[in-house]
């Protein structure tokens, strides 16, 4: 194989979607190409077109969609290519992993017969072989455990160890190229980490190229030789990586890099009013023990966990998936049963009935992850921000409901005269938007934001989080702001907790946690996050 060989070349894409409204064109004439292994990463925000490229490529497209153009790989021609012949190519030369695995793996099938069909129905082995590969393959992604895991469900798998199973269906018939759309992206910094580290061994290992498709561009920088920058449907720079990270030519190129989370907030003083205090909360679920289950078993997601959240304070809770802090923040505004002391503003709210926490409810407000879920799909945008208006002030006229709106609206940088639309008329980033001015419209004291941008692009993030700190200046607002991205939180919060299986691990100004970690695991954290390119060099390990 010629390191400088061109294996996979893209000419003229189109992409277009029929829809009610008329065509939509997703992908408007791309070009890009791939070398014998290479590793070139297509970066661009959510609709960009990246992964409709990939989609069209691989024949996945949507049953309203078409693709026009030429996508060759090795000269063979893949567009219009009989689904018989173009089966030869994908999964064997060419694979795909993508996003989420839960919903690219089967439930009902075991993590064995998942790798081993693709192995039987391209290599022709026959059971017993395509198991002995599949034990190999397992074996060969780190997956702790291989022979009993063989027999597992994805169910019974972590996030990191499903997306494993998917790297080891995908290099099964050792590709030529694999394509990666968002792999990582629901993944925490360590997993993360783990995973592109693998990739980058498997690269060295077998010589294939590799197709990155993300909107992180901290990873860009850590792990591509080439990078195709997309806006609209179009590619508007391509280049090195050392080139479009360091002398980017294009305004939306240098708008991404600039879209990193920057500045911080300063401390609050030591005499501030305290507004909330909670000390040795602990959480506890149960299951099992009835008369057809298992026997019982006791889950501690978080265990004796003190706080205290200061006027005009945001403190950042980081962690793992898994290491309560999300918990932690349900218990706290009383949405969890829970052990230990909560105060608010001076008095006992713990383990208050939902009548009893009521004439709290419009002071301790929470938004959510998924706005689209926590947003009901047949209220109108504005019922949805006057709906706590209702419980709260009943006395308000139904213009004066409408008003509050408005000015919510106005206040989160929306047009009000998007309050008679439903949320499906929304961008993920209008959607957080709306849930924050559903919870500031009721003028709380204490917010807790749950993973809030998560899911947004970097460019919304950095949106959303000037949002926040306006919000918070103009009305005194404390935030308790949970997340696993730790540049986020950097940038918002002035006091830091760091916690790991429902335990607080590491706690302190914001400054002095991420300047001087005095934790192993905090130290973890912030290599993943900070220092990616040094974490990729290391050896990669088994990983539960």
């Amino acid at each position: 194989m010629n390191s400088g060989e061109r294996i996979f070349d893209i000419r003229n894409i189109r992409v277009t979607f029929d829809t009610p409204d008329g065509p939509v064109k997703a992908v408007r004439g791309v070009d890009m190409h791939v070398n014998a292994g290479e590793t070139v990463a297509v970066v661009g925000e959510s609709g960009s077109g990246k992964s409709q490229i990939m989609m069209a490529t691989m024949g996945l497209l949507a049953s309203n969609g078409r693709a026009e153009g030429s996508v060759t790989y090795r000269g063979q021609e893949l567009i219009g290519l009989p689904r018989e012949r173009l089966n030869r190519i994908r999964g064997a030369k060419i694979t795909m992993i993508f996003q989420e695995p839960m919903t690219s793996l089967d439930p009902l099938y075991t993590i064995e017969r998942q790798i081993s069909e693709p192995i039987m129905v391209h290599g022709g082995l026959s059971a017993s072989a395509a198991r002995k590969k599949a034990l190999e393959l397992l074996k060969l992604v780190h997956i702790p455990d291989p022979e009993r895991r063989l027999k597992s469900y994805p169910h019974e798998l972590s996030g990191g160890q499903r997306q494993r199973v998917m790297i080891a269906m995908a290099l099964a018939n050792d590709p030529d190229l694999l394509i990666a759309d968002e792999p990582t992206t629901a993944l925490d910094v360590t997993i993360q980490a783990e995973i592109l580290r693998l990739l980058a061994e498997l690269q060295k290992k077998l010589g294939m190229a590799i197709l990155f498709i993300t909107h992180d561009l901290r990873i860009v920088e850590a792990f591509a030789s080439r990078v195709y920058v997309m806006q609209k449907g179009e590619v508007v720079e391509e280049g090195t990586t050392d080139d479009i990270f360091h002398r980017p030519t294009k305004a939306y190129t240098k708008m991404l890099l600039a879209a990193e989370p920057e500045g911080s907030k300063s401390p609050v003083s030591a005499g501030t009013p305290i507004l909330l205090d909670a000390n040795k909360v602990s959480v506890t679920f149960s299951s099992g023990g009835g008369f057809f289950s298992r026997s019982a078993f006791e889950l501690k997601a978080v265990q004796d966990v003190t706080l205290t959240l200061r006027a005009g304070q945001t403190i950042g809770i980081v962690g793992e998936s898994g290491s309560g802090k999300s918990t932690l923040g349900r218990a706290i505004l009383q949405l969890l049963p829970s052990e230990g002391r909560v105060v608010y503003q001076g008095v006992p709210i713990q383990g208050l009935d939902r009548a009893g926490m009521r004439p709290y409810r419009r002071n301790l407000q929470m938004v959510f992850q998924d706005p689209y879920g926590s947003l009901s799909p047949r209220m109108t945008v504005g019922e949805i921000i006057t709906e706590g208006l209702l419980v709260h002030e009943p006395t308000l006229s139904a213009r004066e409901r409408e008003e509050a709106a408005i000015k919510a609206l106005e206040e989160v940088g929306l047009d009000p005269i998007m309050r008679n639309r439903f949320p499906h008329e929304f961008s993920g980033g209008q959607r957080q938007r709306i849930a924050i001015a559903r919870a500031v419209v009721l003028k709380p004291t204490v917010i807790v934001l749950d993973e809030p941008t998560s899911a947004l692009d970097r460019s919304v993030q950095k949106q959303i989080i000037n949002l926040l700190r306006r919000l918070q200046e103009s009305y005194g607002l404390s935030y308790i702001f949970i997340s696993h991205d730790l540049a986020v939180v950097k940038a918002l919060a002035d006091y830091t907790i760091v916690m790991k299986t429902g335990r607080v691990v590491e706690q302190g100004p914001t400054e002095e946690v991420f300047r001087d970690p005095k934790s192993d695991y905090t130290r973890a954290l912030m290599r993943a996050a900070f220092n990616l390119k040094e974490v990729l060099k290391r050896p990669t390990e088994a990983h539960a």
